[in-house]
């Protein structure tokens, strides 16, 4: 489907916003009140850095364009989330640029629940081999906005697996390590990458 295809939003009495392309069903979204994830300690700003370092990608650049991790976009948000020495986790930092903000600087909740995408990506193949995988559903909780101009750091870290299914989470933390955002998602690997 083209990227310019407009696609109408559905909003259901429930809170439950569907997009569709046709009859097909495209993204469903709904609230999740009830969501809670228990996060790890937090990763100083230094070895963020350090970890990425050891940021792996995914195979064969399969989504080397994409704004998040992308290391040939200028406009990239450059989080290469990489193995933390001595934990089980990835971690970047990430400095939100102007225009990811409103005009008070706090950057916009879809920026930050992108910045909680990709990690998890990482962290979920981060002991096993880089295998193309989708992301199928993703839950997370928005609770404090980040700064633009200000560099925070991402986590994440595995959760469980099973056959083709990866589960793992993620959590945007402040300079000071303070929890503004937290996800989980799964991922399902492709049976013919």
């Amino acid at each position: 489907m083209p990227l310019d295809t407009p696609l109408p939003l559905h909003h259901d009495p429930n809170g439950t916003v569907r997009v569709l392309d046709g009859d097909a069903l495209v993204l469903e979204a709904r609230p999740a009140p009830d969501f809670d994830l228990d996060v790890p300690a937090p990763v100083d700003r230094h070895r963020a850095h350090e970890a990425t370092s050891r940021y792996r990608g995914a195979p064969d650049n399969l989504f080397r364009r994409c704004f998040v991790c992308s290391s040939i976009r200028d406009d990239s948000f450059g989080v290469h989330a990489g193995s933390v020495d001595g934990r089980p986790l990835v971690a970047s930092p990430w400095t939100p640029p102007a225009w990811a903000a409103d005009s008070t600087g706090r950057v916009l909740p879809e920026f930050m629940w992108a910045v909680l995408d990709c990690p998890t990506y990482c962290a979920a193949h981060m002991d096993t081999d880089l295998s193309p995988s989708v992301l199928a559903r993703f839950t997370g909780r928005v609770d404090g906005l980040a700064t633009a101009g200000e560099e925070h750091v991402v986590i994440a870290w595995p959760l469980d697996a099973d056959g083709r299914k990866r589960h793992a989470a993620s959590a945007l933390l402040s300079a000071d390590g303070r929890i503004l955002a937290v996800a989980r998602a799964l991922m399902i690997e492709l049976r013919d990458a």
